[in-house]
Order: structure tokens, then C-alpha cells, then sequence
């Protein structure tokens, strides 16, 4: 199928060929007919994408921040690699979709394949939406008309939120599409509205609509416009649809309200208020959030989870479907608000020059009739007769800036990699010349040229991806964590003892250059020694998957493993009881500010701190080991500081370990050998992360 994409780091618009995605528990799958340009939004992104970085940096202050602090802990060529992984990513383009339902997901049952819907899909022939993102189209309304839902939708939770009674007079200030929009509900409302825009033609249509249209280009004084026709009162409410960087729009909504007047900012702008204008008149001000209750939440919006209608009345998904009866009731004509039709193909008719577009509202056409093809061919190669053929299961961050650089330094054979949406694997698959981009990870598992699956999708996915690759007969490399249960752990152990494969885990620390001189250091006498770790891991909101225990696992399970391995590495043993502490008086456990003490059969004792709070501008990762009256402290796989040992303190460039661990991955799935990470080790790190969050719980040490 072909998607429009914005290419952030050259500012390039793209039709791209990508697969069709493969229908998701709790989605539509929906063929799409129109799709409407946001001419507004979508400008922002295209004209940021042609910035150049300082130009882009200038706009994104507090990210230039962040990128000092990551050059100061991690050096600068790996922090300029990081920014440029980031811009490489594609942004898909759009959010106001109509189009045919063509496949329902598991936990779907108000849909069914043939209904018409509108959703916030991309410009794509096929999008893959979440149920409470998607509402029904009424038979008496158009495909085109059902395509300003979204953009409705945007200006209903702004109404919603200045909550306007029958008779107040509200302005409207920026009559683009959303403004228009906005005005018109309003008018149904029963408001006196006055709209304000610079363009002329905008205003043309606001009159024709009843709206007091009004262009300040032609001599009008805004606010004494307003002062004149409230007699000196000043109207109920703003709602600023507008975008502009100045702050004079904040200023003038403030002088043109009433006593306790109210703004709502729905568009972007300037926001350096002035506390007089506010104070005097107790104004109140509030940003509206897209399209109303449930926008970001991911049980409402991922995981299908609705509000119950008797304590939040309207979300996103019921703002859709009133937006569609409006237009259905015929209390909003966006018709008058058409102004082009383009067909897909012909894109850039819009895209090429958009700064300088004057239409109101684009309707892209789709008039696709290929049957949905989910692997699309990126380059023709041959595998036959070699080994290490790898496919690669999910196209998120860490494989676009981790595994395939270092992949591509190997010269791996990579065959496969799967995305579920098929856009960002295709993308990766051209950068990295890899065969084929697939929607459909199943296509890896059945193909008998590969090998080795790479396994790196959210947590949740590991365990059940681990069980189907291992049941193809295939190898399987999976990034930690290898399960989230016992119970998933056990049914791993059970078909691993089946089949003549390897599985291998993201511990990449132990096969650090810092990591294995340190090992080389300690011998292999299995002496006791003191290990104490520590990760200044950095702050990530609550509402971060990674935080969810049913999907990330929460930061003990899914990231401090890490750091057992490492110990269980560096101690030549394996770890046989376990506690655990955590910040707070009564921590959660999904806590990720903890010290785990670890028990080793040998007698080696280790502490590992896993902290949030810590500042990002200290290294991110430290270890010191003592042993017989000997020191060993890394700082953050930069160096090492050796004391009371035979050997020289070592400064390298940042290297945590990818590229060797990779490498001696493929070599075995070559060569044949034992697994990069014994077996019995993978388990007994997983199952010691377990034992952490009992030990929370039960304020008890665990015996694994």
C-alpha cells in the first residue's frame, strides 16, 4: 500500500510503498476512501522538517539540553548518533481518515467488516486503528463530509471546555479549519460569535456561514471592535484556534473578555502571559488536549478500555460521533469548506508548496484496488546455502539506533524485519538493504532460510514470540527481558529442552570491552567477591509502558536484569538468594528506585542501585568490584580505574557491549559451539528479577 511520510531530517514529503498492517487485538483494520489534509498542522511539520539543525534546535530548547547532558555522560560521537537515529525516524502524515472496515481484531464487536468509518488515520490506503478511535459514519453522510470528524472533534473539546451557554458572545480567534469548525458549533449552540482572521476568503465564508467574520488587515482594531459590540462588557469567552509564535493573540483574548471571562487555547501560540491582564478581570485560561477525554491514555485508546458514560459524558470517541450527527442533523455544512479534491498519487500538488497554500481544507482521494499484501520486497538477494540468516521482529528505537548499526558493521545477512504497522520496517529495510519489510512476523517464522529471529517488540510480546520462534525450529535472540512470569519462563524452559537451538538475551554489558578486561582481571579462581552497581537510570513518567507491569514489567524485570547478568558474569556464579528495598514508605512494585542485594553460590556478595531521581548530568552506569584487597570502578563503559591489580587504567569511547555480543551470536549460529550466555544463567537472572518484586512485597530475602 502507499503511505505519505515526512522525512524529518531533510524536510522530504514521501509516498511511500509500505506493507498493509496486520489487524491488532482491540483494532479496525479500514481501507481508506478520503483522508483531509490539516493544512495548518501538517505546515508545522513539513517546515520543520526543512529546518537545518541549529534551526531545529532553536525550536526544541529543552531537547539542546538534554543532548549536552547525553554528550557529557556518553561523549559526543554517540550522542550526535542518537540525534540523528531520531531524525532519521519517518513521520507518518494525517489524522482525519474515512474509509471501509476490512478486518476487526480480537475484543471488537461494535464493528464489522463493510461499515463506513471515520477515525484520526494517517494518509495511507490502509490504517490499522484502535477501536475508541474509530466512530460509524450515518448512511446520510458523505465519505467527504464524515472526513472532518477529526478536525471537529478538535474544536467540540474546546467548546466543551469554555462550556458555553445559550446567548454568551464568544470569539473565535484564527478561522482556518478548525476555527471555522469551531464558529459553526458554536452558532448551533445558540452563541453570538465574532471570528477573526487575516485572510479574506476565510472571512467570506465565516459571514456566509453567520458568523461575524472580521479581517484586522483591513483596519479593525480587535478589541475595540469587541468593546464596541458588548457596549464596553467584553464577550464570555476565546477560543484561540490560531497559530502564531508571538504572544500579542494572549494579550488581546485577554482585553476583549468580560470580568471572569474564560480562554481556551486550542491552537499554538505565544503564551508570555502578562499577569495584570489575567488578575484584573480573573480570567481563566486552559489548553484543550486534541480531541477530548481519553486522548494519550493508553487503556482507552490501546487497550479498548471506554469511560463509563455516566462519569465522563464525552470522550474522544463520543466527540467523533457527535461531530457525525451534527453533519448528519445538518447543524455543520463543512461542504463550503472543500476546496480542493487531489487523488493520492498526485500528493505534492499539495505537499510541494504548502507554506505559501491558500486552500481551507485538501480531500485527498484513494481509488486503491490491490488485494492487501503485508511483505513488500526491499531488495532482491540471494540466501540460499548460508547460515545466520536473521529475521528481525519489531523496528522500534533501539533497533534503528542498536541493532542494526552494529548488524550492518557484521555484515549480517538480515532477510526479514516486521513492524506491525509496516511503515517504520520499511524505512529501516531501505537505510539497512534489508530483503524484505513484512506486517506479518509469522512470514519470518515460516520462511526456511532463516535462522536466527531477533525478537526486540515491547516487553509483554517476548515470552509468546520466544515460545513461537523456538517451535519453528529457529534460534532466537530476544531482548531482555526473556518473560515477565514464572509461568512464561517455565514453558520457555520446557520447548528450549525440545529443540536443538539456542536462545540468547539482550545482556549485552557482559561482552563490554571494560566488561571483559574486568573479568580478566578478577580470573576464574570463583574467589567471594564485593560487587556494588549502580544505574542512574533517569526519571520516565508513570504513564511509560515501561512502567506497566503487565506490559514493560516495570524497570526491575525489564531493565535491572541487566545489571544481574553483569554481577552473575563478573562473579563466576549464580545467584541464590535475593532482597530487595525501595525508596518510599510503601513503594509499588513497579518502584525504579531500589537496592537489590544478591546472594551468589560462590559467596560473592553484590548490590545493585537501581535509582531514577539521580541527575542525567552523572554517568549513567557504575560498577566497582573489591576483591582480595583490589579495586576495579567503570564509569559508564568509558573507564576503567584499576587499583591493587596488575594492569593500567583504560579509557575507550563509550561501548556497552552490542557490537561483541552480535558478533559471537552469529558466529555460533555459524559455527556451531555452546550459546553466548549459558543457558541455566539466562534462567537464573530472569528468575532472580522475580524474586526482587516477591521480596518487595513479602519484605522477606527469596531463595530461587
Amino acid at each position: 500500500m502507499k503511505q505519505i511520510i515526512q522525512n524529518l531530517k531533510n524536510g522530504e514529503t514521501i509516498l511511500e510503498e509500505v506493507p498493509v498492517p496486520m489487524v491488532k487485538s482491540n483494532y479496525v483494520l479500514i481501507k481508506t476512501s478520503r483522508t483531509l489534509v490539516s493544512l495548518g498542522t501538517e505546515r508545522m511539520l513539513v517546515e520543520f522538517g526543512k529546518a537545518n539543525l541549529l534551526q531545529k534546535a532553536k525550536q526544541q530548547p529543552d531537547k539542546v539540553k538534554m543532548v549536552l547532558n547525553k554528550v557529557k555522560t556518553d561523549g559526543l560521537k554517540p550522542t550526535m548518533e542518537a540525534v540523528l537515529n531520531k531524525l532519521n525516524q519517518p513521520l507518518p502524515l494525517g489524522y482525519c481518515n474515512v474509509g471501509e472496515v476490512v478486518g476487526v481484531g480480537r475484543g471488537v464487536t461494535e464493528f464489522q467488516v463493510g461499515d463506513r468509518v471515520s477515525s484520526n488515520g494517517n494518509h495511507a490506503e490502509y490504517v490499522n486503528l484502535p477501536k475508541n478511535l474509530v466512530a460509524k459514519i450515518p448512511d446520510n453522510v458523505t465519505d467527504e463530509e464524515a472526513v472532518f470528524t477529526v478536525i471537529g472533534s478538535i474544536g467540540l473539546q474546546g467548546i466543551r471546555l469554555l462550556n458555553p451557554t445559550f446567548g454568551e458572545t464568544i470569539v473565535v480567534v484564527g478561522l482556518g479549519l478548525i476555527g471555522l469548525v469551531t464558529a459553526e458549533l458554536l452558532l448551533a449552540n445558540g452563541c453570538n460569535v465574532i471570528g477573526f482572521d487575516f485572510d479574506s476568503e476565510k472571512v467570506r465564508i465565516a459571514n456566509e456561514k453567520g458568523i461575524i467574520g472580521i479581517n484586522p488587515a483591513e483596519g479593525t482594531d480587535q478589541v475595540k471592535f469587541v468593546e464596541s459590540y458588548t457596549n464596553g462588557v467584553g464577550v464570555d469567552g476565546v477560543i484561540i484556534t490560531a497559530s502564531n509564535k508571538g504572544n500579542e493573540i494572549i494579550a488581546q483574548s485577554a482585553q476583549m473578555c468580560r470580568k471572569r471571562g474564560r480562554i481556551i487555547l486550542v491552537g499554538v501560540i505565544g503564551l508570555d502571559i502578562s499577569r495584570a491582564d489575567f488578575y484584573e478581570k480573573e480570567i481563566s485560561f486552559q489548553v484543550s488536549c486534541s480531541y477530548g477525554p481519553g486522548r494519550y491514555d493508553e487503556g482507552y485508546e490501546q487497550k479498548g478500555n471506554d469511560y463509563p458514560i455516566g462519569y465522563v459524558r464525552w470522550t474522544e470517541k463520543r466527540n467523533f460521533e457527535a461531530i457525525l450527527n451534527a453533519i448528519s442533523k445538518g447543524s455543520l455544512d463543512v461542504n463550503p469548506l472543500i476546496t480542493e479534491r487531489i487523488p493520492l498519487k498526485e500528493f505534492n500538488k499539495i505537499y510541494g508548496d504548502m507554506g505559501n497554500s491558500k486552500s481551507i481544507a485538501s480531500i485527498l482521494e484513494y481509488d486503491s484496488t490491490e488485494a492487501p499484501v503485508h511483505t513488500v520486497v526491499i531488495a532482491e538477494r540471494s540466501f540460499k546455502g548460508k547460515k545466520g540468516i536473521i529475521g528481525i521482529i519489531g523496528s522500534g528505537n533501539f533497533t534503528s539506533s542498536t541493532i542494526l548499526p552494529n548488524l550492518k558493521k557484521l555484515k549480517a545477512d538480515v532477510k526479514y524485519i516486521a513492524s506491525s504497522g509496516g511503515l517504520s520496517s520499511t524505512i529501516m529495510a531501505k537505510r539497512h538493504t534489508i530483503a524484505n519489510s513484512t506486517s506479518d512476523y509469522k512470514e519470518i517464522l515460516a520462511d526456511q532460510d532463516v535462522d536466527l529471529v531477533f525478537v526486540t517488540t515491547r516487553h509483554n510480546m517476548h515470552a509468546s514470540m520466544v515460545l513461537e520462534t523456538l517451535k519453528a525450529g529457529k534460534s532466537v535472540f530476544v531482548e531482555k527481558p526473556l518473560a515477565l512470569t514464572e509461568a512464561e519462563l517455565k514453558a520457555i524452559v520446557v520447548e528450549y529442552n525440545t529443540q536443538n537451538v539456542s536462545v540468547s538475551v539482550g545482556f549485552n554489558r557482559r561482552f563490554a570491552p571494560l566488561a571483559k578486561k574486568m573479568k580478566k582481571l578478577l580470573g576464574n579462581d570463583n574467589t567471594p567477591i564485593n560487587i556494588v552497581a549502580t544505574m542512574n537510570a533517569g526519571f520516565i513518567p508513570a504513564d511509560v509502558w515501561k512502567h506497566d507491569m503487565e506490559v514493560g514489567g516495570g524497570r526491575i524485570i525489564g531493565e535491572a536484569c541487566h545489571y544481574i547478568d553483569l554481577c552473575t558474569y563478573l562473579s563466576g556464579s549464580k545467584v541464590k538468594a535475593i532482597c530487595m528495598n525501595a525508596m518510599g514508605t510503601n513503594p509499588e512494585e513497579n518502584t525504579d528506585n531500589a537496592s537489590i542485594l544478591l546472594k551468589y553460590e560462590n559467596g560473592t556478595n553484590a548490590v545493585i542501585n537501581y535509582f531514577a531521581n539521580g541527575s542525567k548530568g552523572y554517568s549513567k552506569e557504575r560498577i566497582e568490584v573489591y576483591s582480595q584487597e583490589r579495586t576495579l570502578i567503570m564509569d559508564n563503559w568509558r573507564k576503567l580505574s584499576v587499583y591493587g591489580f596488575k594492569g593500567r587504567n583504560t579509557s575507550l569511547k563509550q561501548d556497552k557491549g552490542h557490537y561483541n555480543q552480535f558478533k559471537e551470536l552469529i558466529e555460533q549460529q555459524q559455527k556451531g559451539g555452546n550459546q553466548i550466555i549459558p543457558f541455566d544463567e539466562i534462567v537464573n537472572t530472569t528468575r532472580a528479577s522475580f524474586a526482587a518484586i516477591e521480596s518487595l512485597k513479602t519484605g522477606k530475602w527469596v531463595n530461587l
